[in-house]
């Protein structure tokens, strides 16, 4: 049996979606800066795809900014940020347990002069209110935390943080790469300026990112060299994959709270299985403010890489982690920030369902997991 639980790295792209696409590959092919019908045809299809989206998030069309990746998005967002208001002040605030393309980015910044903070999570993964409020200061320039954590899926108190972010007079962005469906995202009433989106976290295609701006902000562009997208982000706009994006995300809000529940359903029979057969495990992340698919088990005494690679061998797909760093060996700094002990600390695994996981699927995994602990127990130097 092949079952995939990877869902955090990436989906399966929706077939609704992909039918969606196809016509603009084959057919309404024109781009939308094109002054001819083709082009005009490709641009009428764009704004509608804009205006759905717009509609979802509760945000103006004007505001979105369609990337190549959420990575760039994050980039674009909090480098451009930064480097267009520095004279208003140049601390910048993050959570230590931020995606690496905006990890990256903020220490790129330190080069430049900016000082970069890190608010700490407690032990389940959570940031405190009052743990950024006594961070923030004068010349707190912008705020960045996640609304949802890609490996140990907790989910954070997004508009209370940006509510105290605001009131403080500092730009506030978070990554909720993540979030959908599970956070039904409102731009307006979450005081939020900055938000990044990613399509192929939610059943969509690969290679289209968003990033929503605050218009009245001002932000530099990461990529210069034409006119479109009002000068923010030069390149041929792929009409195609934000007609995708747009299509995904609504069949992803669709029923939310119905696919929500039978996910968490799923997960939560699950992890109770593994627990029953295995006994000597633990959930890393708060059990409640978690993303429905989202499990990150520490398998005591046994090597996380051993037990990936044996599961592969019988089909089962799992992650170790974030998925833009499974070649990197390294302890996992969003582990250690949770402050598990450093014995156990490459013992974990984490499990990501979807829409498409089976009741079948998670007991076949159960049963080969048991067979795989066992054997792997048995020389684990790990005690």
């Amino acid at each position: 049996m092949k079952v995939y639980l990877d869902n955090a790295a990436t989906t399966k792209v929706d077939d609704k979606v992909v039918a969606k696409m196809q016509s603009y590959y084959l057919e309404k092919y024109g781009n939308p800066s094109s002054l001819h019908a083709k082009g005009e045809e490709a641009f009428q299809e764009l704004h509608q795809a804009k205006s759905q989206v717009a509609k979802l998030l509760n945000t103006d069309t004007i505001n979105l900014i369609f990337t190549g990746s959420a990575s760039e998005a994050n980039n674009f967002i909090i480098k451009g940020v930064a480097r267009a208001n520095k004279d208003k002040g140049k601390h910048i605030i993050i959570s230590n347990i931020e995606h690496p393309c905006v990890l990256g980015p903020a220490k790129e910044l330190t080069m430049e002069g900016f000082e970069v903070e890190y608010i700490p999570v407690n032990k389940k993964g959570l940031i405190q209110p009052s743990e950024l409020k006594k961070r923030l200061r004068k010349d707190t320039l912008l705020v960045s935390i996640m609304t949802a954590n890609n490996e140990i899926g907790t989910i954070q108190d997004i508009k209370k943080l940006a509510k105290l972010t605001k009131a403080n007079g500092s730009i506030f962005h978070t990554d909720a790469v993540q979030s959908v469906p599970d956070v039904k995202l409102d731009i307006k009433n979450d005081n939020i300026d900055f938000l990044t989106l990613s399509a192929h976290k939610f059943h969509g295609p690969k290679g289209v990112g968003l990033a929503c701006i605050n218009p009245n902000i001002k932000i530099r562009p990461l990529i210069s060299g034409s006119e479109q997208n009002k000068g923010l982000r030069a390149g041929t706009i792929d009409v195609p994959g934000i007609v995708g994006f747009a299509e995904a995300l609504k069949i992803a809000y669709q029923g939310r709270q119905t696919k929500i529940n039978q996910i968490k359903k799923l997960r939560n029979y699950f992890y109770n299985q593994l627990e029953k057969e295995l006994g000597d495990i633990s959930l890393n992340g708060d059990k409640d403010k978690r993303l429905a698919n989202n499990l990150n088990v520490c398998f005591k005494g046994v090597e996380g890489e051993a037990i990936l690679v044996d599961l592969s061998q019988k089909g089962i797909c799992v992650s170790t982690g974030s998925a833009c760093s499974a070649h990197n060996l390294k302890v996992s700094y969003v582990l250690q920030a949770l402050r598990i002990k450093s014995k156990y600390l490459n013992s974990n695994i984490r499990f990501s369902l979807s829409k498409y996981t089976t009741k079948k699927e998670l007991d076949y995994t159960i049963k080969e997991i048991k067979k795989t602990i066992k054997r792997l127990k048995n020389f684990s130097p790990i005690k």
